[in-house]
């Protein structure tokens, strides 16, 4: 399925029904009088977070959505039927833009929520509410009132729990398919995941949502590469694992690989740089890379960070990797207060 997360449609409320003019006549009724039935009420619009979604490409193909109308009131005091409501289902995540404006109306996160968003217009009054001891033969009756319309811009958020981040080729697609049922494209060269990836990881009695996130290079948060398109992606994590590609020793160097990453995230976002964040040195199954590697795990404990060697393609070392990420996970979710001395330590 083709990953759409930006979408601009058009949202219409229905009209209200007009009301009727209309009077009685039947045989050896007098003065029957008025009897026009109002309108019905037009249709709301409603958005509806559907867990099984993950793409606003349904939104791509029909770009104008409209609510019933109601339908006009009829003699006999007869009241026009109300305009049936419409549902619009998104993906967990989806922020609501009003497009004119740049204000955001929704930001849609809980699974089943259903939120009313459009009302619909409300039916015109029929001439039979209109008569009174002084005009007893009303003739007139109201029009509906018109739908709300609104030009919106939809905007998709992956909900993940960890985003797997690191430069091109570092190997997030092959984890994230080594330790959840997704199924990314993996290849040898760059950019080869063009969309991020979601992966559900079963920790037996609860599960982990893992993102991978492409696109991130040097200038990424001025537009470069796949530039800002998938960063906001990441900005819903509560951790990060840090890819880094140990069979680029020799022609790179990864502790400037690293600061450029973070350096973006910050542009970016400021938030986003001080997430926690698990350094993980990718493909140790290369025997050549195992003594440069050790040197560059004291670097990076000296400077605070939890570092991990693996291997995603022989899997040395990801059981280990997805058990303390889950750990961490929870402890970045507890407050500060629950968390007693000596609880965590960046250097265990």
């Amino acid at each position: 399925m083709k990953f759409v997360d930006q979408v601009l449609i058009e949202a219409r409320s229905g009209d209200g029904g007009r009301g009727c003019v209309s009077f009685r006549r039947e045989k050896f009724v007098e003065m029957g009088g008025p009897d026009g039935g109002d309108g019905g009420r037009g249709g709301d619009i409603y958005f509806v977070v559907d867990p099984s979604l993950t793409t606003l490409l349904d939104f791509r193909y029909q770009r104008h959505h409209r609510a019933k109308n109601g339908m006009p009131g009829l003699g006999k005091d007869m009241h026009g039927r109300g305009g049936g409501d419409l549902f619009l289902n998104v993906p967990q995540g989806t922020l609501v833009f009003d497009d004119e404006t740049g204000e955001q109306l929704l930001d849609l996160t809980t699974a089943g929520d259903q939120v009313l968003f459009l009302k619909g217009g409300i039916g015109g009054r029929g001439n039979a509410r209109f008569k009174t001891s002084r005009n007893r033969a009303p003739r007139h009756a109201q029009p509906g009132m018109p739908g709300e319309v609104r030009q919106l811009r939809l905007e998709l958020k992956l909900l993940a729990d960890v985003g797997l981040i690191g430069l091109p080729n570092a190997g997030k697609s092959t984890l994230i398919s080594v330790i959840s049922a997704a199924k990314p494209k993996i290849s040898d060269y760059p950019f080869t995941t063009l969309v991020p990836n979601l992966g559900v990881v079963d920790l037996g009695d609860r599960t982990m949502v893992v993102a991978d996130i492409p696109g991130l290079i040097e200038g990424a948060s001025e537009g470069h590469g796949l530039g800002t398109r998938f960063l906001r992606h990441v900005e819903r994590t509560d951790l990060f694992l840090h890819l880094i590609d140990l069979s680029l020793l020799q022609t790179g160097d990864p502790v400037e690989n690293f600061d450029l990453i973070n350096r973006e995230l910050a542009r970016y976002d400021a938030k986003l740089a001080s997430k926690p964040q698990l350094v993980v040195f990718n493909k140790i199954d290369i025997p050549e890379v195992k003594e440069q590697a050790e040197e560059l795990r004291v670097d990076f404990i000296a400077r605070g960070h939890e570092v991990f060697f693996i291997s995603a393609v022989t899997r040395e070392g990801v059981k280990a990797l997805v058990q303390v990420a889950a750990t961490r996970l929870e402890e970045s979710r507890l407050p500060e207060s629950d968390l007693a001395e000596g609880d965590y330590d960046p250097l265990s």
